[in-house]
């Protein structure tokens, strides 16, 4: 399991998956005026987003698919 959760992106994903998290925490925010579960969807995707940058790890590379970040 730990090689599972292993850094595999570089910086230039980190970057993105960053800005990506906090957009998508933003987006999320004002989700929760139209519908509550938009809202929570959209919180918990810039929630992994934010994980995935900190951490320099992507799910789907994880998965053994490859992104192009």
């Amino acid at each position: 399991m730990r090689s599972f959760f292993s850094p595999n992106i570089g910086s230039k994903g980190r970057l993105f998956r960053g800005l990506a998290g906090l957009g998508l925490l933003a987006a999320g925010g004002f989700a929760f005026t139209l519908s509550a579960w938009l809202g929570v969807a959209l919180t918990i995707s810039g929630m992994v987003g934010l994980f995935e940058s900190l951490r320099g790890w992507c799910l789907l590379r994880a998965c053994g698919i490859n992104t192009k970040l």
